[in-house]
C-alpha cells in the first residue's frame, strides 16, 4: 500500500489576508504525513507593477505576461510571497523550502503556443520531476512551490498555479497515493453563490454533468474542477475544495471529488 501525500494549493485571497493565511499555514503545518504547498501570487503583482508603471493586462481573468510583467511576477510570487510562506511554516515548526519549477529542474513548461490570443511569458505545465520532489520529501523538507516554471532553455515562464497542483498530484501519483486539496475563500463548491453553507459535499462524473447542465459549475469554478478531473483521470487518489478549515477536516464543511 502507497504512502500518503498532501499537495494543498492556497488561493491569492487567502495569501492577502493576514489572518486567514497565518491561520492556514498553522493548519497546514499540523497535517501529518508527507505534504507540498503550492501558492500562487494574489494581487500584490499587479499592485507592485502599477506602482512601477507597468500596465497589467488581463484577457478573459488570465494575465497577459510581457517582459516587464514577467520580472515582477518573479520578484512578488518567488520572492516576497513565497519567502514569506516558508519563514511563517518555520515559525509552526515546518521545516518547508521555497522553490521555483526552475530550481532542481522540478517543473518544466513549454511557453503557450500563440492561437488567438498571445499570452506571452505563460507556461503550460510539460511534467515534473518526482524524482528530485521526492528526494526533498524523503530527506524531511516540506516543498513550497510558486507559480513560476521555466522552459529548460534559461526562460522562467508565469504558470497557473491550480495546474501546477493538479501536474504535481499527478506526477507523484506513481510514488504516492495522493491527495489534492484546492484551498480558497469559499467553503466548497456552492449550489448557491449567496448562501455559503450551500456547499456539494461530494462530486462524481454523473453528478457534475448534472451540475454543468444545471449552470451551477460556471465562471471562474470551471477551470478549477477541469483540472480536478484532469487528476482524477491520471490516477490521483481524491480532489478536495474548500476553505482553511478544510485542512483538520473533523467538523469541516468542504466538497470532495472523485470519479
Amino acid at each position: 500500500m502507497k504512502q500518503k501525500l498532501s499537495i494543498v494549493k492556497i488561493g491569492g485571497n487567502v495569501i492577502e489576508d493576514e489572518d486567514q493565511l497565518a491561520k492556514f499555514l498553522s493548519s497546514f503545518s499540523k497535517m501529518e504525513g508527507l505534504k507540498i504547498l503550492v501558492h500562487g501570487g494574489g494581487k500584490l503583482a499587479t499592485q507592485l507593477a502599477e506602482k512601477l508603471g507597468i500596465q497589467s493586462q488581463l484577457v478573459g481573468g488570465r494575465r497577459i505576461t510581457d517582459e516587464e510583467s514577467l520580472k515582477v511576477i518573479t520578484m512578488v510570487y518567488g520572492g516576497l510571497t513565497n519567502k514569506n510562506i516558508v519563514a511563517q511554516l518555520q515559525a509552526n515548526n515546518c521545516n518547508a523550502i521555497g522553490l521555483s519549477g526552475a530550481d532542481g529542474n522540478t517543473i518544466q513548461a513549454h511557453k503557450r503556443p500563440v492561437k488567438t490570443i498571445d499570452y506571452g511569458y505563460a507556461g503550460d505545465v510539460d511534467g515534473i520531476n518526482a524524482t528530485t520532489i521526492n528526494a526533498l520529501l524523503i530527506s524531511g523538507l516540506v516543498p513550497v512551490f510558486c507559480a513560476i516554471t521555466h522552459n529548460g532553455k534559461g526562460q522562467l515562464l508565469n504558470t497557473n498555479a491550480d495546474t501546477i497542483a493538479s501536474e504535481m498530484a499527478i506526477g507523484m501519483s506513481g510514488l504516492y497515493e495522493t491527495t489534492l486539496y484546492y484551498c480558497f475563500e469559499k467553503k466548497g463548491v456552492l449550489m448557491d453563490v449567496a448562501e455559503e453553507n450551500s456547499v456539494v459535499k461530494h462530486i462524481n462524473s454523473q453528478s457534475y454533468q448534472e451540475l454543468l447542465d444545471q449552470k451551477i459549475i460556471a465562471d471562474g469554478m470551471l477551470p478549477k474542477l477541469e483540472n480536478c478531473f484532469h487528476a482524477l483521470n491520471k490516477n490521483v487518489y481524491k480532489v478536495c475544495i474548500g476553505d482553511i478549515s478544510m485542512l483538520q477536516p473533523t467538523t469541516a464543511l468542504y466538497t470532495t471529488i472523485t470519479l
